[in-house]
This record gives structure tokens, C-alpha cells and sequence, in this order.
């Protein structure tokens, strides 16, 4: 079966059900787009070897221009990245809130503790997070399909510019850092009694095979497994100590750190937080600036990351609060000096 029959199954079942109101790629439509240049294509090479043009035709009327495809840089990629960006905003909320409920902070764990007493929300949330992982993996293979077909078509690497724009952008789901934070739930929901429920759409045919940890290799991965051919791996080592990472943060980039690594890396000290780093701060990977203000704490992941190692956890806690005492010793001794004007 191709894959345009399967995402349109897909839509059938899942889409109208759960996600009614998230946005998704009209692949058929971008792929009458792209049809419209194939036959731009095949009537300028007849016209080349003599044939009859139909310029002046109703019929053609608004077909590409393949020379410079005037009609897929206004109609396909403009729509394209309109679609990529809201289901990036669509993804980020309705993962948010999800996750909000399993790992919740302040009342809203006493709330939830007696709310437990009377409805097993746990089911939902099991529920609900495959249903984000199908979402946002068959949009993202969406996406990559029609590019390569552009591609294909105009004989080009647009598509692959555009992917590139994508990340760029902060729109390339299938790099969310959210999308680590749903496999994260996925793997700790695993361990629970709940892991065996039963979930409809491509999970329950095999599509979507599995998340894995590994935390005992040469380096810490964890793995997401959409089919046979694609396989993406998350590093779990912190780019600036080299270890796993503790308490960790996602950068608007997409790049992971450790809280005080991320800190240090922004010149400010590990209490004031991540995101309090200047404005003209950039990533030590990337090297793009003002991407600390948007930063996002990988509760999930560190949850994962805690309970898979716990000596490990424990000791880099102990450095961590170590290292906080003495930076707030040295603040505050800096702002006493500074008031009395020394």
C-alpha cells in the first residue's frame, strides 16, 4: 500500500476522532500541485521537439513554469511551512498538557492524587500519548515524502534546502524536543502496569514499533523506531561535560545540556536558571543566539534518566547542590562588596 492511501486511512480513523482540531498536511492537495508541474514538464518538452503548445488554453492556464516554478515556491513551499509551523504549535501544546497531568508540581499533585482516588486517568494519558506519537510521525513522513517527490520532480534540491530551513526554523518535528519528551513518557509508562493496554491506529498494526533507552553503551541513546528504514537516535550525552545528562534542558535549537553545564555555557549561575542567560547568548553547538529564553526542562526525560540510574542520579545531585551553594556564596559575597562599595 502506498503511503498516500495509508496517511489518508489514517486521517479516517484517527484524525477526526482525536485531533479535530490540530492541523495536518494536505498531502493529496500538494500532490496535485506537484502533478500540475509534471505536466508544465512534459508539455514544455514537447513543445521543444515541435509539438503543439497549449499556452493560450484554458485547460493549462496556471500550470508551472519549471524553469523557475513560480507556482511551487508560492503554492507549495509557502504552504508547506504554514502547515509544518502549526503542527510544530499543535504538537508542543497538546504534549504540554499531557504531560503536565503524569508529572505534575504544587497543588496540582495533591489535586491529582485525590482526583486518582476516583478516575484512573493513567489509561488516558497512555491513550492519548500514542496518539501524539502517530500524530506528529505521519505528518513528519508526510513532509518528507512530498519533499523528495519535489525533489524528484524538478529534478532539484529544494526540498532538501527546505528541510534544512525547516531546522533552521525550529519547525523539523521529527528533532522536537518535545517529541523526546513523549518517547520519555512512552518508556516510563512502559514500566508501569499500564504499558499493556491496548491502543488503536498503527500502533496496534506494528507502525509505530518502539522507543528504547540505553544508557549502558559507549554512548547514551535513546532510540526511536518508526519502520525497518527509519530510525532516529537521540544523544543523552551533554555536548559541554561529556556525561549523561542531569537535569536537562532543550535549548530553542533543539540541542540538549545539563542545567549547570547550560548555565555555565550563559555566564549566569545555576540558581538563576536557564533561562534568565543574556539575550546575546548563544548555543555552544550551533552558535545561534537568543535560544536560552525559550529553554525547556526535560521533566520526562529526567524522570527516565533517574530512575534508569539512580547512583548516578544521587551523585551528580550531590555535585549539582555543591556547586549552587558555592555560586551563591560567591554572589552574594560579590553583592555585599558592591553595596559597600569596595
Amino acid at each position: 500500500m502506498k503511503f498516500g492511501a495509508i496517511y489518508e486511512e489514517y486521517l479516517r480513523l484517527e484524525q477526526d476522532k482525536y485531533l479535530g482540531q490540530c492541523s495536518r498536511v494536505e498531502y493529496k492537495r500538494l500532490k496535485k500541485v506537484l502533478k500540475k508541474c509534471r505536466v508544465g514538464r512534459s508539455l514544455q518538452a514537447d513543445g521543444a521537439n515541435g509539438d503543439e503548445k497549449h499556452q493560450g488554453s484554458d485547460e493549462y492556464s496556471g500550470i508551472c513554469e519549471c524553469n523557475s516554478c513560480t507556482l511551487c515556491d508560492e503554492m507549495f513551499f509557502t504552504e508547506l511551512n504554514k502547515e509544518a509551523s502549526e503542527i510544530a504549535g499543535c504538537f508542543k501544546s497538546r504534549v504540554q498538557r499531557l504531560l503536565q497531568l503524569h508529572v505534575p508540581s504544587g497543588i496540582q499533585r495533591y489535586i491529582w492524587r485525590f482526583r486518582q482516588c476516583f478516575i484512573d486517568d493513567q489509561q488516558i494519558m497512555v491513550q492519548e500519548g500514542r496518539m501524539l506519537l502517530n500524530y506528529v510521525t505521519m505528518n513528519a513522513i508526510a513532509i518528507r515524502k512530498i519533499l523528495k517527490k519535489y525533489d524528484k520532480i524538478h529534478g532539484s534540491v529544494s526540498g532538501r534546502d527546505f528541510k534544512s530551513k525547516m531546522q533552521t526554523e525550529h519547525i523539523e518535528l521529527l528533532q522536537s524536543p518535545w517529541l523526546i519528551e513523549l518517547g520519555a513518557f512512552h518508556l516510563n509508562c512502559d514500566d508501569s502496569d499500564t504499558d499493556e493496554l491496548g491502543a488503536g491506529g498503527f500502533f496496534k498494526n506494528g507502525f509505530f514499533k518502539n522507543f528504547s533507552c540505553n544508557l549502558t553503551g559507549a554512548q547514551p541513546l535513546l532510540t526511536m523506531t518508526i519502520s525497518e528504514t527509519l530510525k532516529y537516535e537521540y544523544s543523552l550525552t551533554c555536548p559541554i561535560c561529556l556525561d549523561t545528562l542531569f537535569n536537562p534542558y532543550a535549548l530553542s535549537c533543539g540541542h540538549l545540556f545539563c542545567k549547570a553545564c547550560a548555565c555555565g555555557a550563559a555566564s549566569v549561575y545555576i540558581f538563576q536558571g536557564v533561562k534568565s542567560a543574556p539575550l546575546d547568548a548563544k548555543c555552544p553547538v550551533c552558535r545561534v543566539v537568543g535560544v536560552f529564553g525559550r529553554a525547556v526542562h526535560m521533566t520526562e526525560l529526567e524522570l527516565l534518566l533517574k530512575r534508569r540510574d539512580k547512583d548516578y542520579w544521587r551523585q551528580r545531585l550531590r555535585e549539582e547542590r555543591i556547586a549552587m551553594v558555592k555560586q551563591s556564596k560567591e554572589y552574594w559575597d560579590s553583592q555585599a562588596m558592591l553595596s559597600m562599595g569596595i
